[in-house]
């Protein structure tokens, strides 16, 4: 591996301005695709083999032309205080107003609240069911625009409106605050390397990545239904590793020189050593997002497929434009003042600048673990175990118009509705009567209804509605509670209860359906996915981490980290994002259940990213220890050549996660500081105490591998002995000896 990189590195490092060329064409291309393509993105979540997706595609079917996935809006009516809603004058507007939303172009129905009986029943509160021929996220800015301009004729007429529904979202959007992340990225780079080039290397290459990736995600959007977060996360995750890829070999490589090398022996030992570390962390990443198609549900599949995508052309961007961008840059990575005293020696650009022998920060912390391991080692584990407290009180659920913040139009109508029809109207139930093999469809929709009717959680069960054929019929029922919580969960789950007996008694199949169905069934199927994923992908990891470290314990011991850091960052989103801490600090303007992708998600990509740092980590004291140092001599060197740079790339990455906090887009909001803390707790307490703690522990025993395993792993010369063997033996064979391994 290090030999072909080594290679590889040299290559582009000749061929600069080609390969810099290439990945011009590649971006003017992928640009051009997608300019020329349909960025409609998709809002929905289908959820295969669940019973909420079987009604509902039974309904497409049984009732053509009701489109049932299209967009729905509910306009909420209140009258005046001391007024109600059925007075004359109160009763003409809203008829205008209704009449206003009917004709518009992509309205299938609007529903008069007089005639559907959809008034409370103190008479003060009406809503308006509106239907449109398209989905939410392919309505027309036109159309939001008439659904605003007729509530707003509503409220000019005296009367309280407000409006919810999918037909109020919009495609989700970060704000100012993501640049914000980059641009402390930028100074965490600059600090690092003293030199505005190599701070502005990672930065300009990774843009590079996310924007090829990004062009190409939009291309494909309609062709493959891409969701409308498909994009963001692609940028968030391309962004953190395409700065810290590049972070590894812009650094190794002033490593390089630093030990006198020309730069086209710099760029080839940086590609082949650091760049092996790149390709093995980016596989890590690469196999946590894939994973996710383990959950068989699309729009997990999609975005781990997306930000996987992203990874990769990370990998390759680092690999091949940062050896081309550092032959155009040479000396220039240099700070100014090794710059100045290599001409001043005569050196013809050549720095003699040796490595530092005093001990730097990451030294002096790694010898301290070393005479304190046990100690460490509890307050570490105590510490993210107290962190990881309130994940127990984990509450799961999709979000809805009820987790909107209370200045928008969408959660003051959800409130009116629950005000004036009861909580469980925001969230009704779909219940699906398949009476195609029934004697009596009638009969049998109707037994349905009278049983559903007497089940304790119901508070209202609307008469059947029968389709063209006469063999199926919906039942529209309002929960007695609201949408996210236990006691509607728990009715679901006795319609289903209650299916087998109706089937016995009627012979007609019944399912339920319904928004409020569909995000039990998303949390259930991701509850019962997230075991065999995290065994799928630690296992995977494991044993990439065998061949990579040639070693049982070391991939062990970064597993076991990473699950505690993880569970520690759910802790913290349950904190801030349920039960309101801090809330205020982090804009969270309403607390409510954690989004139920959330913990899988999380798993997925922290996993990917906590690997990075160990593989960047370790792999300097696997190489030191290789080389003939002790276990803890090989600790004390891994952190002063990597603990620098690693503390960098953390920094980064945290900057560019927290930089998506300040999205309008709750789901955004959340992915962005869970990734932001899990790397706050990885990086700094897992990988920079536990590890060196548990690696002082063990001794020797750490690099212990069995040796009927040792002959079956492969040797892929991460560490770069192999290359570092035949590098000084070319150099004798030319009577002359290359300097010592490089040291960062």
């Amino acid at each position: 591996m290090a030999t072909f990189l080594y290679r590889l590195g040299r290559l582009a490092f000749r061929r600069r301005g080609l390969v810099a060329l290439l990945w011009v064409v590649v971006l003017a291309v992928a640009g051009g695709f997608a300019a020329s393509a349909s960025s409609a993105a998709s809002g929905n979540i289908t959820i295969p083999g669940t019973e909420a997706q079987k009604a509902f595609e039974l309904l497409e079917d049984r009732f053509p032309g009701s489109n049932p996935d299209g967009a729905t809006a509910r306009v909420v009516f209140k009258a005046p205080d001391g007024e109600k809603i059925t007075d004359p004058e109160n009763k003409a507007a809203v008829g205008e107003v209704v009449a206003e939303l009917a004709k518009g172009d992509q309205v299938q129905q609007a529903v008069d609240p007089f005639r559907a009986q959809a008034v409370s029943p103190d008479q003060t509160i009406a809503y308006s069911q509106v239907t449109y021929e398209v989905s939410g996220f392919e309505l027309t800015e036109e159309s939001r625009e008439e659904l605003k301009a007729a509530a707003e004729d509503g409220r000019e007429a005296g009367l309280t409106v407000e409006t919810g529904g999918d037909a109020m979202a919009a495609i989700p959007h970060t704000g100012a605050a993501e640049v914000i992340g980059v641009a402390i990225a930028a100074i965490v780079l600059l600090i690092t390397f003293g030199s505005l080039v190599a701070a502005g290397l990672p930065l300009l290459t990774a843009l590079v990545g996310v924007g090829v990736t990004v062009a190409v995600i939009t291309a494909v959007t309609v062709p493959f239904d891409l969701n409308t977060t498909t994009p963001i996360l692609a940028t968030m995750i391309g962004l953190a590793v395409g700065i810290d890829y590049a972070l590894f070999i812009v650094s190794r490589y002033r490593a390089e020189l630093a030990e006198g090398r020309e730069p086209l022996e710099a760029v080839g030992r940086a590609t082949g050593t650091a760049g092996s570390a790149v390709v093995f962390a980016g596989l890590t990443v690469v196999i946590a997002l894939v994973g996710l198609s383990v959950v068989n549900i699309p729009i997990l599949t999609k975005m781990g497929l997306a930000a996987g995508g992203s990874v990769v052309l990370a990998v390759l961007v680092a690999l091949t434009l940062i050896p081309a961008l550092l032959g155009f840059a040479g000396q220039k990575v240099l700070p100014r003042k090794q710059r100045a005293k290599a001409g001043e020696d005569g050196q013809d650009g050549e720095t003699a600048t040796a490595v530092e022998t005093k001990d730097g920060a990451g030294t002096r912390w790694a010898r301290f673990v070393l005479r304190r391991p046990i100690a460490v080692l509890l307050v570490s584990v105590v510490g993210l175990g107290l962190l990881a407290v309130p994940a127990k009180d984990l509450q799961l659920n999709l979000p809805d118009d009820g987790s909107q913040p209370t200045s928008t139009t969408q959660r003051r109508a959800y409130d009116l509705i629950a005000e004036g029809f009861g909580p469980g109207t925001n969230g009704p139930l779909i219940v699906t009567v398949d009476a195609e093999d029934s004697d009596d469809p009638q009969a049998a929709a109707g037994a349905t209804a009278e049983k559903l009717q007497g089940l304790g959680g119901v508070a209202a069960v609307m008469p059947p509605t029968f389709n063209e054929a006469g063999d199926t019929a919906m039942i529209t029922v309002i929960p007695k509670s609201a949408p996210s919580s236990a006691a509607t969960e728990d009715l679901v789950h006795d319609i289903r209860e209650q299916a087998d007996d109706i089937a016995e008694t009627t012979g007609a199949g019944v399912l339920v359906t319904g928004q409020t169905a569909m995000a039990i069934d998303v949390s259930q199927k991701l509850d019962d996915a997230l075991a065999p994923y995290l065994i799928l992908v630690v296992g995977l990891a494991f044993l990439l981490l065998t061949v990579v470290f040639r070693s049982i314990l070391v991939p062990l011991k970064a597993a076991l980290g990473f699950l505690l850091s993880v569970v520690a960052a759910l802790g913290s989103v349950v904190a801030v994002f349920q039960w309101g801490w801090l809330a205020d600090v982090f804009g969270v303007e309403q607390t409510g259940p954690v989004m139920s992708l959330m913990p899988i998600l999380m798993v997925g990509l922290v996993f990917g990213l906590a690997m990075d740092y160990e593989v960047f980590l370790v792999t300097r004291m696997r190489e030191a220890h290789v080389h003939g140092e002790t276990p803890h001599e090989s600790v004390v060197t891994g952190f002063k050549l990597g603990a620098r740079v690693v503390t960098a790339a953390a920094l980064i990455m945290i900057s560019v996660f927290a930089g998506f906090i300040g999205s309008s887009e709750s789901m955004i909001k959340m992915i962005g500081f869970g990734l932001a803390v899990a790397v706050l707790f990885d990086a700094f307490v897992i990988r920079m105490a536990v590890v060196p703690a548990v690696l002082a522990l063990l001794g020797k025993s750490a690099w212990w591998l069995p040796r009927w395993l040792d002959k079956v792993v492969p040797n892929v010369d991460v560490e770069g002995e192999k290359l570092q063997r035949e590098l000084n033996g070319s150099a004798e064979k030319a009577g002359e000896r290359e300097p010592v391994a490089a040291r960062d």
